[in-house]
């Protein structure tokens, strides 16, 4: 079935209802340590802060969701090592340390602008990498996938925020993540790729940690590769190019074909090329999945995050490969994501 373009002109378009009960923004900006609200499952706004906190002193957790996870685990432990600790535990002690790095309140109210909301948006994106080839781009498929994006987060937890905001309206205020886009600190010197913990981090020239990121890194079909390679080039908003030589599982043609870009592009909305044939770091169309699926060798992170990375890494930035490829799970065996 053909695939239709949604033009969008800035009326009334479709966020969606909340999954979640609604939260409340002000029990999560003024959250304190409570060692049962760090432990429990499900949304917690003391987690919800904590990511955001982490974020913010650009040690990710991948998508701000509010739930315990093994993302947030190692964001937690790189965290703590990083202050002396050997911990993947979120305890009062590095609560408090996050807290005393930022004055500002977590949560914040944005006005939808006139961008947000407008297209065009693509109402389905394929599940098979040659049948994106024929569409013109792979734009988000809602405003409220470009709005979570935009701001890190779920798209499930934007709508428990903003329960009543059923319909995105340019001029419209809703709540939102206090974590915009910037860039690294410094140049970042050095990268290391963690085969076996699934995690990327970025230092400058002293050694010092400027970032971590959680990662998809390879596959044991596909593994990422051994050793040091280097940066060859940063491009942003890319074009994804397959090579039948690659023969990704799933992929059924001997021809070459090409994907417009896009942030649902197979690669996001940065490539950092490498050497070695075909590799390299990028963004995903499926945040949720960073660290929890396989890729076809690259390391994959969220746009967000790959964007950040981009910001300070140069041609010739050396990346170390380390640890040994991390074995899929049977889980894992069936969701071998895209790119």
């Amino acid at each position: 079935m053909r695939l239709l373009i949604i033009l969008l002109t800035g009326l009334s378009v479709f966020i969606g209802p909340a999954s979640a009960k609604p939260i409340d923004a002000q029990t999560i900006n003024n959250a304190q340590w409570d060692a049962s609200s760090a432990s429990k499952t499900g949304v917690s706004p003391l987690l919800i802060k904590a990511q955001i906190l982490l974020a913010r002193a650009n040690f990710s957790s991948g998508e701000i969701n509010g739930k315990p996870s093994e993302t947030l685990n190692k964001a937690v432990a790189a965290f703590a090592e990083a202050h002396g600790r050997a911990t993947d535990k979120l305890d009062q002690e590095l609560w408090e340390k996050l807290v005393s790095m930022s004055n500002d309140p977590v949560l914040t109210e944005y006005t939808i602008s006139e961008t947000d909301v407008r297209g065009p948006f693509i109402e389905k994106i394929p599940n098979k990498m040659e049948k994106m080839k024929s569409l013109p781009q792979l734009t988000y498929t809602t405003p409220r996938e470009k709005l979570a994006e935009k701001f890190h987060m779920s798209p499930e937890l934007l709508s428990a925020l903003n329960p009543k905001e059923k319909s995105a309206l340019e001029g419209h205020t809703i709540v939102v993540a206090n974590v915009l886009a910037k860039p690294l600190p410094e140049k970042v010197s050095r990268i290391k790729v963690d085969r076996a913990r699934q995690e990327l981090r970025a230092f400058n020239a002293d050694g010092k940690l400027l970032a971590y990121y959680p990662a998809t890194v390879g596959s044991e079909e596909k593994p990422a590769p051994d050793g040091t390679l280097k940066v060859t080039a940063v491009r942003k908003n890319p074009t994804y190019h397959y090579n039948p030589a690659y023969a990704f599982k799933g992929v059924r043609t001997d021809k070459p074909f090409t994907i417009k870009p896009g942030p649902n592009n197979p690669v996001g909305v940065v490539w950092i090329g490498l050497t070695g044939e075909g590799y390299g770091i990028h963004g995903t169309p499926e945040p949720s999945k960073v660290g929890k699926t396989q890729s076809h060798g690259c390391v994959r992170l969220t746009n967000w995050d790959a964007l950040q990375l981009a910001s300070n890494v140069s041609k010739g930035t050396a990346v170390d490969f380390i640890g040994e490829q991390k074995r899929r799970s049977d889980g894992q065996r069936k969701r071998h994501g895209r790119g």
